[in-house]
C-alpha cells in the first residue's frame, strides 16, 4: 500500500513518455514530431498510467507479482499510446510481449491465475482462442482489425486466462463507449472517425488486472 503514491507518480510519468514517444514512433512526418502541447490522448495516457499503477500494490502486495505486472503494464501503456495516436500496434511490443507473456504462464508466474487449479489451461485456450474469434468476428461482420490487434491478444490471453479476459474486456468495451461519446460530445471525434480496436483489448486488460 505504501508504493502506491510513488507508483502513482511513477504511471504519470510513464503515460507522458508513453505520449511523447508516440508522436515521434515508429512512423511520422518530421513536422508532426515536433508539435507539443497536451491533446486529448495525452491526458487520457496520464490518467491511465496513474491510475494502473497506483492500483497495482493495492491488488497484488508480493514483489515478484508487481514486478512482472508493472513490466506487462508498462509495454500495454506504450501499446495504447501509438494506437490512439497511429492506429498500430509496433511488432516491436507486441511480439516480445508474446514471449514474456508466453513464458510468464509457463512458469506459473502470472498472479490472475497463479492460484486457479487450470490456470495454466486457461491461459493456453484464451492466447490461442481469443485472437481467433477475433479474427472470425471480424471477417463475418468485414471490419478492420489488424495483425497488431491479434498478436496483441495473445499475450493478453496468456497473462489473463479465459474468465478474466472475458470479465476485462465486458467492463473496456462499456468503459471505452463511454469515453467515445464523451470525445464526440466534445468534438474532437465524429461517428465518421476511424476508431482502433486496441484501446479496448488493452483496457481489457488492465481491468483483468485490477479488477478480475
Amino acid at each position: 500500500m505504501t508504493l502506491a503514491i510513488p507508483l502513482l507518480v511513477a504511471g504519470t510519468i510513464l503515460g507522458l513518455g508513453a505520449d511523447f514517444l508516440s508522436r515521434r514512433w515508429p512512423l511520422h512526418e518530421e513536422d508532426y514530431a515536433r508539435r507539443t502541447g497536451i491533446r486529448w490522448q495525452t491526458v487520457l495516457l496520464v490518467a491511465t498510467g496513474a491510475a494502473v499503477f497506483a492500483l497495482l500494490p493495492v491488488r497484488w502486495v508480493e514483489p515478484r507479482d508487481q514486478l512482472v505486472l508493472g513490466i506487462y503494464c508498462a509495454a500495454l501503456l506504450v501499446l495504447l499510446a501509438t494506437d490512439l495516436d497511429q492506429k498500430l500496434l509496433p511488432d516491436l511490443i507486441t511480439l516480445p510481449l508474446i514471449i514474456f507473456s508466453g513464458a510468464v504462464l509457463l512458469l506459473g508466474w502470472s498472479p490472475v491465475l497463479a492460484d486457479k487449479p487450470l490456470g495454466l489451461v486457461s491461459g493456453v485456450a484464451a492466447g490461442i482462442g481469443a485472437p481467433l474469434l477475433l479474427f472470425v468476428s471480424d471477417r463475418i461482420l468485414r471490419g478492420e482489425l489488424g495483425g497488431g490487434d491479434l498478436k496483441l491478444a495473445v499475450s493478453i490471453g496468456f497473462m489473463s486466462g479465459v474468465t478474466a479476459l472475458v470479465f476485462g474486456l465486458l467492463i473496456a468495451s462499456i468503459g471505452f463507449s463511454v469515453i467515445l461519446i464523451a470525445l464526440m460530445v466534445a468534438r474532437r471525434l465524429s461517428l465518421k472517425s476511424a476508431v482502433p480496436f486496441g484501446p479496448v483489448l488493452i483496457y481489457g486488460a488492465f481491468a483483468a488486472v485490477l479488477l478480475a
